[in-house]
């Protein structure tokens, strides 16, 4: 198919909608967090980001998103995560992982994220037309006045560990704390990395940290 046809192709669910004054954003979601993405990118699609922001109407600008195949998610929610369904017939609930839902169709991660986000109503369908994802940097939109959106980052986090530090709860004394954090037999189990502040500490510290560790092993 040529450049031209896939453009066509994509376009086709564009024709009944009023294009006049809206740009086409470009939306790089290599390495971004499927649900804080999705949440900035509905927000384009509702026109959230304008001062002439009107929910009756449709002011949304048009979003193009690449490498939708390297999204991600946190923690172990490819595999916990489900989508459900019903053909229609007695028995017919049907479900498959996140994981196996990105075998089939890297695309419908986001776009099942990013439909969740919008209102449901009748403006809901005219929205999701505006949304073009492509698994891979390729796409048919190479020539069109694109207009680069670069995602907010996520609140301040400690490297590998999935809570934010509340504002004002930061400790005092960093070097106990991570102490603390890595001695502590409660945490040793959990899923969550973590992380590593070994050039924090002392000389003495990381070695009561190791015969600490000889004694649980």
């Amino acid at each position: 198919m040529s450049n031209t046809s896939q453009v066509l192709k994509h376009l086709k669910d564009l024709k009944h909608l009023p294009l006049e004054g809206l740009r086409f954003r470009l939306v790089d979601a290599k390495g971004q967090i499927v649900g804080h993405l999705a949440s900035q990118i509905a927000i384009i699609l509702q026109g959230k980001d304008k001062p002439i922001y009107n929910p009756k109407k449709n002011l949304g600008d048009v979003v193009v998103v690449i490498n939708a195949a390297h999204v991600h998610f946190t923690h172990d929610t490819w595999n916990t995560k489900l989508y459900r369904w019903h053909t229609g017939l007695p028995g017919g609930l049907k479900e498959r992982k996140a994981i196996d839902q990105w075998d089939r169709d890297p695309t419908k991660i986001l776009k099942d994220a990013v439909k969740g986000m919008l209102p449901k109503n009748k403006t809901q369908v005219y929205r999701m037309e505006k949304l073009k994802v492509f698994p891979e940097l390729d796409h048919p939109f190479s020539d069109f006045d694109l207009v680069p959106y670069i995602p907010t980052s996520k609140p301040f986090q400690i490297p590998q560990i999935g809570w934010s530090i509340p504002e004002g709860m930061e400790a005092v004394n960093v070097e106990k704390h991570a102490f603390r954090m890595k001695a502590s037999s409660s945490l040793k189990n959990d899923p969550r990395p973590i992380i590593d502040f070994s050039d924090l500490m002392t000389a003495d510290e990381r070695q009561l940290l190791l015969g600490q560790q000889q004694k649980t092993d």
